[in-house]
């Protein structure tokens, strides 16, 4: 189908675009970006002023769950709640059932994801076989069969050998160390940030250090072997230090920090009557100190993208005592009513600045394609409704999962509709008007 955006608001950082443009979609890519291009045959879709057009957003940590813990999510089902949440394209962590850490694995992750048909789907390996930090994965094997990076996620790599050794192999086959960055003789068995909050509720502690030390040692290492690493899910004010210490030095390096570090503090653990697992998540919330450096850090370009950490739960695993729940919530469809409201509304950072921290600068981190509308590219577009109010109703979520802790909370931002591939896959026609074909 052929698909005229009529002079669109397009906001466009990576073609240095921010204004009043028409896109011309054919077979699924970006024919002509311009003013007054003529419609011929095609299907003319004029938004609404309040919309802006994007590339499609790119969510480079997501945990899709299958195979293995479908109960939690499918490939479909977080793939519906990625185009829902306004993400054309999504990198899925190795922490499945088995863990992605043959190729065979990579393999059946991609069919699935052709059949599900919604967000392109970008798998990622495993550094470990198992993920038990002992012997690394054949790499080059995960490359070929289509993963684009590497992570032991949910755990670190093991030790700073075995990180070497990581990022020389991924360096070799060009792609990226993800680490989750922790030291578990820090960490222990702690369950919420480690300070006044976890004390008064006699909740175990995790200390921003046990993350930043980590930081520290594979900085050092991808400056020794000059390879790539990326920080996931960065939460401790000390560990931002460590990154610019990097960036300063011309290391590789680059870092992703979540909505829920920038927007809630560990005072959240104390609401709702306390201990609410829904605000349970690794790395912790952390207190304020420590949201308002991922702040600034996102406001000065230190940070480089933000990602969900999407991690689905079942709901009865989140209704286990503190202590025993799973880490994590939900993530790809209050992205972008937390980044409008939290960020540009507040005046943190411009529209700009947003849609480069989801779209370009996530695709340069893993070498993904999209990330930009020029003429050529694939045809994923976000469109944007900066200042509709929306609440958030975890009932109504795409995902199979409802763990949030912003269940009710009203928002001003949302996704009017999402394209992938020239295909319109999701659309709120109460926000953009009608005119689009939605084939769900």
């Amino acid at each position: 189908m052929r698909f005229l955006l009529k002079n669109v608001h397009l906001v466009d950082p990576a073609a240095s675009r921010n204004g009043r443009f028409d896109l011309l979609i054919e077979s699924g890519r970006i024919s002509q970006v311009g003013r007054d291009i003529p419609a011929g045959d095609a299907r003319v879709v004029e938004l609404p002023s309040s919309c802006v057009v994007t590339p499609g957003l790119i969510d480079i940590h997501v945990h899709l769950r299958e195979p293995g813990q479908e109960h939690k999510e499918t490939i479909a089902t977080g793939t519906a709640s990625a185009v829902a949440g306004g993400f054309t394209a999504v990198a899925c962590m190795p922490n499945t059932d088995p863990i992605n850490d043959h190729a065979s694995v990579t393999e059946f992750i991609l069919k699935r994801a052709a059949e599900a048909g919604r967000a392109r789907v970008y798998p990622i390996g495993a550094v470990s076989v198992g993920s038990k930090g002992e012997q690394l994965t054949e790499i080059a094997d995960l490359r070929a069969a289509g993963c684009v990076a590497i992570t032991d996620d949910g755990r670190p790599v093991a030790t700073a050998l075995l990180m070497r050794r990581a990022l020389e192999y991924a360096t070799m086959v060009g792609i990226p160390v993800i680490d989750h960055c922790e030291d578990p003789s820090l960490k222990g068995d702690g369950v919420a940030h480690e300070g006044a909050v976890a004390g008064l509720l006699g909740l175990k502690g995790i200390p921003g250090v046990a993350e930043s030390v980590m930081v520290e040692r594979d900085i050092s290492l991808a400056e020794l072997i000059g390879g790539r690493v990326h920080i996931a899910h960065m939460s401790a004010r000390q560990s931002l230090r460590a990154l610019r210490d990097g960036k300063d030095r011309g290391v590789p390096v680059t870092a992703e920090v979540t909505p829920h570090h920038f927007v809630l503090t560990d005072e959240a653990l104390n609401e709702r009557g306390g201990y609410d697992t829904n605000v349970k998540m690794n790395p912790p919330l952390r207190e304020a100190a420590d949201r308002d450096a991922m702040i600034e850090g996102i406001r000065d370009g230190s940070i480089d993208v933000i990602a969900t950490d999407h991690a689905p739960h079942h709901a009865d695993e989140k209704m286990l005592e503190f202590d025993r729940a799973p880490f994590g919530i939900v993530g790809l469809e209050t992205a972008v009513p937390l980044c409008l409201d939290r960020l540009v509304h507040a005046g943190v950072i411009g529209l700009p600045r947003l849609v480069e921290l989801l779209t370009i600068n996530p695709a340069r981190a893993l070498g993904l394609p999209g990330g930009t509308l020029t003429e050529g590219a694939p045809a994923d577009i976000t469109v944007l409704v900066p200042d509709a109010t929306v609440t958030v109703r975890a009932a109504a979520f795409k995902s199979r999962s409802k763990n949030t802790p912003f269940d009710g909370w009203t928002l001003k931002g949302a996704v009017g509709a999402t394209m992938v591939g020239g295909r319109v896959l999701f659309v709120n026609e109460d926000l953009v008007g009608r005119g689009w074909h939605d084939p769900s």
